[in-house]
């Protein structure tokens, strides 16, 4: 078992942060008091009561006027002379804009995840598990009940003047079996090495992400930072459904994955960012394969793709992007295709009364491959939630598929639902949801599918 035992020495590497992190998602707060970080007392996590408000809060700095969507006047000094830790780790920003690998979120998405200090270090967990029951309708469907989600730990401290940042994530998915989910119109990647997955939603790889980074400014809220990944994710599309404000809550994956997200695991990945402020600009070197079958081994890194990702946030409600990449041989079943994909999103998110939250993404991908014609896909995805317990989202999809059937069969999707959260500890929260979906076909495809209606009922467990 030589893949084995490689991913039995690596997942070594991410024991320290996943035991950090263990200790921030514990649900009593650390017994120490952290009195050499005055203002962080009523931030989640700390452990200690917020502090009385003045009747005036005084005004943040012109330069920082951004985060007065979250923490506002709340003084974060550094551990170690560096950036104070509520920075991300990339650059001269709260981290609450950071989302998967490298991308950028709105600055007003709330921060999820249970914070502690650890001597320098900055340790935060977060974790989301679905138990899902599935069932999707008509001739193609199928039912199955499965396990998927994340568990994610993440450390930083101060470095030579910089920030060093870590970052280890594991998913269940692998436990759900090669073949993965029912999933009407989904395609990608394969179950056996010999047969495309159709109408199913592959399971993620058990290492999800396995990276390291460091950032260092160059001058007035301009930093430069690398980071790299066995896995990672490399600089191209918006991020990845299940780091998205708008689509987390949604236990299915969208059928536009393989347009817009799917190199967010990759096995191998080194980017290279600037940061000016609200603008970014990286470029990446990855291997273009998607993970194969065996789910719970460590690739061979091989950089022979790249891509470029231009982001901009031009107010604190707003995250825009734009990327391209040239994918070497994505896909394991046709090694000598390859894809060229270009993606551009906008992701509006805004605060709504005590506690609520409006998060909506639109995204379009387009795909050129080298033995095939072109094919787009467009997305539109929202979530509300009015208050602390309840979650409404939905998600709207248009994709051009060629794996379906002959040919290339323009296909739509519709899909609401809805979760209910219960908090059973600190930091703890159960909850329970249902999807329906409803689905749009040329009639080229109405005799193979009918007129499939689709659901899904779940229970989810939230550390944050």
């Amino acid at each position: 078992m030589p893949k084995l035992s490689r991913a039995r020495r690596l997942a070594a590497t991410c024991v320290p942060i996943l035991l950090l992190a263990g200790h921030a998602l514990a649900a009593d707060p650390p017994d120490t008091p952290m009195a050499p970080m005055p203002g962080m007392e009523g931030m989640p996590g700390m452990g200690q009561p917020a502090p009385a408000q003045p009747s005036t809060p005084p005004a943040p700095p012109a330069d920082k006027a951004h985060d007065q969507n979250d923490m506002s006047g709340m003084a974060m000094p550094a551990a170690g002379g560096g950036r104070d830790m509520m920075s991300s780790p990339f650059g001269d920003y709260l981290m609450m804009r950071d989302a998967s690998g490298t991308s950028w979120q709105p600055d007003a998405t709330p921060h999820e995840g249970v914070m502690t200090m650890a001597g320098d270090w900055m340790v935060m967990g977060h974790a989301l598990i679905n138990l899902v029951y599935d069932g999707q309708g008509g001739p193609r469907g199928g039912h199955k009940a499965f396990l998927a989600g994340m568990v994610m730990g993440m450390a930083q401290r101060p470095l030579g003047g910089g920030t060093l940042g870590l970052r280890a994530m594991l998913s269940p998915d692998p436990f759900m079996g090669p073949a993965g989910y029912p999933l009407l119109l989904a395609t990608g990647e394969t179950a056996d090495g010999k047969t495309p997955l159709v109408d199913r939603q592959h399971p993620h790889d058990l290492f999800m992400e396995l990276s390291a980074s460091y950032s260092h400014p160059i001058g007035r809220g301009l930093s430069l930072y690398v980071y790299g990944g066995l896995p990672g994710e490399p600089a191209f599309g918006p991020p990845a459904f299940m780091h998205r404000a708008s689509g987390l809550d949604s236990p299915e994956a969208p059928i536009s994955h393989h347009w817009l997200d799917s190199t967010h695991i990759t096995f191998g990945v080194v980017t290279v960012g600037l940061v000016d402020g609200d603008w970014k600009l990286e470029a990446s070197g990855f291997r273009g394969r998607e993970p194969d079958q065996h789910r719970y081994d460590i690739e061979s890194p091989h950089l022979d793709s790249a891509s470029v990702r231009l982001s901009w946030n031009p107010t604190p409600e707003w995250a825009l992007q734009a990327s391209w990449a040239n994918i070497v041989s994505p896909e394991q079943l046709e090694p000598d295709v390859n894809e060229r994909r270009v993606s551009a999103s906008a992701i509006y998110t805004r605060r709504v009364g005590d506690g609520g939250l409006w998060a909506t993404t639109l995204a379009y991908g387009h795909k050129d491959i080298t033995r095939g014609p072109g094919l787009g896909a467009l997305l539109l995805e929202s979530a509300y939630r009015p208050d602390d317990r309840w979650t409404v989202f939905t998600r709207a999809e248009w994709v051009q598929e060629n794996e379906l059937a002959p040919g290339v069969h323009p296909v739509g999707k519709l899909s609401v639902g809805a979760i209910r959260d219960f908090a059973v500890a600190r930091h703890v929260k159960v909850g329970a949801g249902v999807l329906v979906s409803g689905y749009a076909l040329p009639q080229a495809l109405k005799a193979a599918y009918g007129g499939p209606v689709s659901g899904m009922g779940f229970l989810r467990l939230k550390i944050e």
